[in-house]
């Protein structure tokens, strides 16, 4: 089954390497969507493919790169879509 996460992830997340390690990790497990920096300082990332590499994802987001610091992760789940052809950093 497909699934789609929508993340913010709140703490040591920019300046870190955090969108980079995302999106490669994404295009290692097949999952599409999106990675952005937000002007508050956190990170918001979308999430679409299979299940188990959705979660994945959302439990490597949980950690992040090595020099990362998660104080906060909101996960939103939602109906798959489709709308993503690849994995890319935005803005």
């Amino acid at each position: 089954m497909k699934i789609r996460a929508s993340l913010i992830v709140r703490g040591r997340v920019q300046g870190v390497a955090f969108r980079h390690h995302t999106a490669r990790t994404a295009q290692q497990l097949g999952v599409s969507g999106w990675v952005r920096n937000l002007s508050d300082g956190s990170v918001e990332a979308c999430f679409e493919g299979e299940e188990a590499d959705v979660l994945a994802m959302v439990q490597w987001c949980r950690r992040g790169p090595e020099l990362a610091r998660v104080d906060e992760l909101i996960e939103k789940r939602d109906q798959h879509t489709g709308e993503f052809t690849g994995f890319q950093v935005r803005g």
